[in-house]
Order: C-alpha cells, then structure tokens, then sequence
C-alpha cells in the first residue's frame, strides 16, 4: 500500500496579465481556488496552500505558507510546497487550473513509488510541471538553482527521478487536455467558464 501524500495548491502568482487576484475569479459559479480545492480534497491526506498573502485565504481553513525564498517565481513556490508538505511525496497544481480532472491526477500519484517526479507531457511533448507529483528528494537541486538564480522550474529534472506521462496514458482521462489550462489572459477566462459550463453538466 503507497504512502498518503500531500496535496498543495500554489496561489502566489502576481495575475499582471488580468489585472486581480486569479484565485477569487469566478469559474462555473466559484472562484477558480475553491474550485480546485473541490477537485483535488480527498486525494491526499494534507492540503496546503502557497501564497505570497496568507491573509487572503483565511476563509477557506486551510494552511497557508508564504514563500521560503521570496521573489523566485514558480520555483520558489515549487520549493516551498516540497518544503512544508509533511508527507514524501506532494501533487503540486496552480490556482489557474479550474478545469482539473481529479481521476488523471489521482493516476499520476499512484505512479510516484520510485520516482522524484511525476509528469505528465502535453500534446507539445512538454512537461506540465504545475501540474505534477514531486519527492523530498527535489529539495536539494531545487535549492541549488534558487541559490544560482536559475529559475526554470524543470530544470533540476536532470538531477533526479522522473517518470514522464506521455499522451497515450493521458488520453484515458483528459483526450481534450483541459486539465493543463491556465487562466493568464481574459480570453483564457472566457473560454474556461464556457468550458466549465459543459464540464460541470451531471
């Protein structure tokens, strides 16, 4: 029988590019944080949130971390949850996903026993690295590239265990790839809660 795991939700982006706070923007009649907190609760023993002002999500009840390293963009909230997670292993998502499919993520953390990291590739053949399982064995590498300024988030990759999800697997539960979609612009908005509408449909 695996480990449990722990499960965090990184809500610190700066959201330039739509002018708020992406978290508390409405998809499907919830704003989008509380949508993927239903969509990822009862996948690990432990959620957790990242966020740059732990103030702002007092309501939801959950533990709010601020980043370890401020400034360091999605690595440093990579490190942060890896950091506070009290199990091995922690699915890591974004606030801006609202369209996650709880049965590909619960697939991708049944494949973590022997690996640092599992992630699934899009149809580009590009890891989808917010939207991935990741061990306590990533801290090291991860620091070192904080320290060095290196901020792209996969790449310590090379320096640990890393199970790849390609299409084939992928395309049991999501063929459309909505799970991988960010809210960054208001055209990305609209097509989500176009989408949700269809999605949310018993």
């Amino acid at each position: 029988m695996s480990e449990p795991i722990s499960v965090a939700i990184l809500a610190g982006g700066q959201s330039r590019r739509m002018g708020r706070n992406k978290a508390f923007i409405e998809v499907g009649g919830q704003p989008m944080i509380e949508r993927v907190i239903a969509r990822v609760r009862g996948l690990g023993d432990e959620l957790l949130l990242i966020a740059s002002a732990p103030d702002e999500y007092d309501h939801l009840g959950l533990p709010v971390h601020p980043d370890l390293i401020p400034g360091m963009g999605a690595l440093g909230g990579l490190y942060t949850a890896i950091a506070h997670a009290s199990r091995d292993h922690v699915l890591v998502v974004s606030c801006d996903q609202p369209l996650l499919n709880p049965d590909l993520l619960g697939y991708l953390i049944g494949l973590r026993n022997g690996y640092d990291v599992v992630v699934p590739l899009n149809r580009d053949g590009l890891p989808e690295s917010m939207h991935a399982v990741y061990g306590k064995p990533c801290l090291g590498p991860i620091r070192e590239r904080l320290e060095a300024g290196r901020l792209k988030v996969v790449g310590f990759y090379p320096d640990v265990r890393v199970r790849e999800v390609p299409s084939g697997e992928i395309d049991r539960f999501d063929p459309e790839r909505w799970s991988f979609m960010n809210v960054n612009t208001p055209g990305d908005l609209a097509q989500a809660r176009r989408l949700a509408v269809q999605l949310d449909r018993p």
